[in-house]
């Protein structure tokens, strides 16, 4: 039974409980035991009882021991106890009445020859029992290099060093009898320490090792399963499952110990099946049991001819096998029709309305908006104050509109200023002279134009005309340009931004009088 804050925190240890490991609910902790009698107080006559459950290797080992301190310790302090040689530590996993049912389960009697608690442990024993923790690993590889060497048919699960480093206890699995002495003179000199040899099985085996099941869950005998009874095939026959030794296995190779969790129920409901009818006869031939339906209540029949099945109900078998004992043949099984019927889905109220909204219902919400939307803006002109005096003309509505048209007395008086213009077949065609200009008389030839413009500009003196050369006989310009020095601006000139050639020897401009 776990905590609600067993949840993983920094560096994987659980971010519930300050103990990383060890909460008061022991949810952190493998094969855990919850007190259910902590909370009851007890006489005053009555003193508590002196043997505590502590638990070494994150619960993969437990042991009791006699608290001779007389000091009170609380479910999940780390306290230092008696061992071989020298002292372990280990965590207290339960205290008070319930400690006498586990040892009565565990076959342990109070006796005077109980190891001893010894006290609190204290920083330096925890670090101590860290360093010998960290060997563990190296150990476990080296052993079985060496047994492996040694040509020895067994498998090392697990080693586990004392706190103090004192000793160190090989779990191994085997088929046979193993032969160490060899083995235990090799590991005694190689780790320097006193060394112990202990057998399990595949199933505790499975359990120091943990793991994940087929069901999705941690492995039950890493967890809280403590004593393994033995699963044969039985169990899958009485439970209608397939003989499959691949799905039956599990991780330890054995027979999976689920197995017998739901054997009883099974058991307690095959007594309403009747035992004795295998084989029942009919007027078409003999049938045969194929299987049962527990949850059905059905049996399943079919002939030896056909592999066609029939189910019936407990009571027809029992009716035809009475009938079977009397001679009697029916001439039908009558079998019951089993229809496979889907669970009802729950009405959520969703409703599928694909198809159902049409485009005019969208266009009429469309014009609704736009028509509230007129009246909002002709209300908001209303309420506006004209500036003129003049009353806002009424403006109709777009369906209601008509276009004035003036009265054709009016546009008769209107002034035409458009020229009149010759009917459409006596224009005169495309590139044809339409006729004089203004200023061009009908009949007038071009060169008399010219010699008239040539009369009416003014006429330039003599000396003017003949200073005035041809432009052949022109010299060439001159320009006076001083060489440019690279890196130096030059000046800009009067008379233009970039100093053009053509206003080069322009005087400057006079300012205007008028400023």
């Amino acid at each position: 039974m776990a905590c609600a804050g067993c949840g993983t925190g920094a560096e994987g240890k659980p971010s519930g409980c300050k103990s990383n490991g060890g909460c008061s609910s022991g949810g952190c902790n493998r094969l855990n035991v919850f007190n259910w009698l902590s909370n009851i107080p007890l006489s005053d006559s009555v003193a508590p009882f002196d043997i505590l459950e502590v638990s070494f290797n994150n619960g993969s080992r437990k042991d009791f021991f006699r608290n001779s301190t007389k000091q009170l310790f609380e479910k999940g302090e780390m306290v230092a106890v008696e061992g071989i040689s020298g002292f372990d530590v280990g965590m207290v996993s339960l205290t008070g009445e319930l400690v006498k049912l586990q040892m009565k389960k565990r076959r342990v009697e109070d006796t005077p020859e109980v190891k001893k608690l010894l006290r609190r442990a204290s920083q330096e024993d925890m670090n101590r029992m860290a360093e010998n923790k960290k060997r563990e690993h190296d150990a476990l590889i080296k052993a079985r290099v060496i047994a492996r060497g040694l040509g020895l048919e067994m498998k090392l699960a697990e080693v586990e060093i004392q706190a103090d480093g004192r000793k160190a206890t090989f779990f191994y699995t085997a088929d046979d009898r193993v032969d160490f002495r060899e083995l235990i003179k090799i590991y005694a000199s190689e780790f320097r320490v006193k060394v112990e040899m202990r057998q399990i099985g595949a199933r505790q085996e499975a359990g120091k090792v943990g793991g994940i099941g087929s069901c999705g869950r941690e492995l039950c005998c890493s967890t809280w399963l403590t004593d393994f009874k033995s699963v044969n095939t039985t169990a899958a026959r009485y439970q209608n499952l397939s003989i499959n030794q691949a799905k039956l296995s599990g991780q330890c190779g054995r027979l999976k110990c689920c197995l017998n969790y739901e054997l009883d129920t099974y058991l307690d409901a095959l007594k309403d099946f009747p035992d004795d009818c295998d084989t029942i006869e009919t007027s078409g031939g003999k049938a045969t049991l194929q299987k049962r339906d527990i949850f059905k209540s059905l049996m399943w029949y079919s002939y030896d001819n056909s592999s066609k099945q029939y189910p019936l109900t407990i009571s027809r078998v029992k009716e035809i096998h009475q009938q079977n004992k009397q001679g009697i043949k029916p001439d039908e099984l009558k079998a019951v029709e089993v229809v496979t019927t889907k669970p009802k889905e729950a009405d959520l109220g969703f409703a599928d309305v694909v198809g159902q909204i049409s485009l005019r219902s969208l266009e009429k919400a469309s014009q609704k908006r736009k028509q509230k939307s007129r009246e909002k803006q002709k209300d908001q002109k209303e309420a506006r104050p004209n500036k003129g005096g003049q009353k806002p003309q009424e403006q109709k509505p777009r369906g209601e509109r008509s276009e004035q048209k003036e009265p054709q007395k009016q546009r008769e008086q209107r002034p035409d200023n458009r020229q009149q213009r010759p009917p459409r077949g006596e224009r005169p065609q495309r590139g044809e002279q339409k006729g004089p200009r203004p200023e061009q008389k009908a009949g007038e030839p071009r060169e008399a134009r010219r010699n008239e413009q040539r009369e009416k500009r003014p006429q330039q003196s003599g000396e003017q005309r003949e200073q005035r050369q041809p432009r052949s006989e022109r010299p060439p310009r001159q320009e006076n340009r001083e060489p440019r020095v690279p890196g130096e601006d030059k000046p800009q000139q009067p008379g233009g931004q970039g100093g053009n050639n053509r206003n080069r020897n322009r005087p400057p401009r006079k300012p205007d009088p008028k400023q």
